[in-house]
C-alpha cells in the first residue's frame, strides 16, 4: 500500500515517438511506488507517438495508473501543461511533476528529494542544468553559455538566483495551481519562463535541485535566435508591468478549453 501524497507526473509529448519509450523506462519499481498517476499528453503528434507511449507504458508502468492523453487541438507545449494542471486540480492530486517526453531529464533524479520530504517544503521544486552537481552530457558550449547569460538577466529581474528558466523536469504543489492564472500565459515554448515569473511574483517558495540531463538523438523544436529575442521581449514586459504583464493576453491564439481525451487508461494492479 502506498502512503506518500498524490502525485500526478505529467509527460508532455510532440513528435518524440523514440524517445518517448526510453522516458517510460525510466519509471522503475523505486519511481511508481511514488508516483500516483503517469499521464502521457500527446500534441497531436504526426508520428505516431500516443500509440508508442500506450504501447510502452502498458507494459512497464503496472504498479501505479497509466493514462495516455490526446489533446483536441494542438495547444502547444504551454497548453498542454494548462491541460494537465487543470486534470490535476480536477482530481485532487497534491503535486504534478512535470517530465519532458523527449528523454532529456531523468525523473529517478526527483525520487531522493521526494524520499527526503523536500516536496513538502516548496510550492515549486524546479529541476536545474547549471547548478552544481548537475550534470550535462551533449550540449554544447555555446547554448551553455547563452542558458547561463539569460539565467543571470532574469535572477536580476527577480532578485533571486535562478539557475535554470526551463529544464525538462519541474514539480508544483497543486494547491498553488487552483487559480488557472497562468491561463492567459503563452502556449508556446515560453509558457515556462513566465510561468517561472509568476511564481516569484506570486510569493511562492521556490527552489531548484541539480539534474542529470543530456542531449543526443531530440529533434528540436526551437528556432534559437527567435526564442531568445522572444523570451527577453517577455522580462521586459515583466520587468516594467510586473503584474498588469502577467494578467495581460500572452497568447497567440487564446482557446477557451485546453480539453482533450483519454486515449487509454490502465489502473494500477496494486492500488493506493
Amino acid at each position: 500500500m502506498k502512503n506518500h501524497p498524490r502525485i500526478l507526473v505529467f509527460i508532455p509529448a510532440y513528435r518524440c515517438k523514440a524517445q518517448v519509450v526510453r522516458v517510460l523506462d525510466q519509471f522503475d519499481q523505486r519511481v511508481q511506488a511514488w508516483i500516483h498517476t503517469v499521464m502521457v499528453v500527446d500534441n497531436r503528434s504526426p508520428d505516431g507517438t500516443l500509440q508508442a507511449a500506450i504501447d510502452r507504458g502498458t507494459a512497464r508502468i503496472i504498479e501505479t495508473n497509466f493514462i495516455a492523453w490526446r489533446n483536441d487541438d494542438n495547444y502547444g507545449l504551454g497548453g498542454s501543461h494548462k491541460a494537465a494542471f487543470r486534470y490535476a486540480v480536477e482530481q485532487k492530486m497534491d503535486y504534478v511533476v512535470v517530465l519532458h517526453g523527449d528523454d532529456q531529464a531523468d525523473i529517478r533524479d526527483l525520487v531522493p528529494l521526494l524520499e527526503e520530504g523536500v516536496h513538502e517544503q516548496v510550492d515549486c521544486l524546479l529541476g536545474a542544468r547549471f547548478m552544481s552537481g548537475s550534470r550535462l552530457k551533449g550540449y554544447s558550449w555555446f547554448r551553455t553559455f547563452g542558458n547561463r547569460l539569460y539565467n543571470k538577466i532574469f535572477s536580476f529581474a527577480v532578485l533571486r538566483n535562478i539557475y535554470d528558466l526551463g529544464s525538462g523536469l519541474n514539480l508544483y504543489r497543486v494547491s498553488s495551481l487552483q487559480e488557472f492564472y497562468y491561463k492567459s500565459f503563452p502556449d508556446d515554448l515560453t509558457f515556462n519562463y513566465v510561468m517561472l515569473l509568476a511564481s516569484y511574483h506570486r510569493g511562492q517558495n521556490v527552489r531548484f535541485f541539480p539534474i542529470s540531463w543530456r542531449e543526443e538523438d531530440q529533434i528540436s523544436n526551437v528556432k534559437m535566435f527567435r526564442q531568445a529575442f522572444k523570451v527577453l521581449g517577455l522580462l521586459a514586459g515583466y520587468f516594467f508591468q510586473r503584474g498588469s504583464f502577467l494578467a495581460s493576453e500572452l497568447r497567440g491564439k487564446a482557446f477557451d478549453r485546453y480539453s482533450g481525451q483519454i486515449k487509454c487508461f490502465q489502473e494500477a494492479k496494486f492500488s493506493d
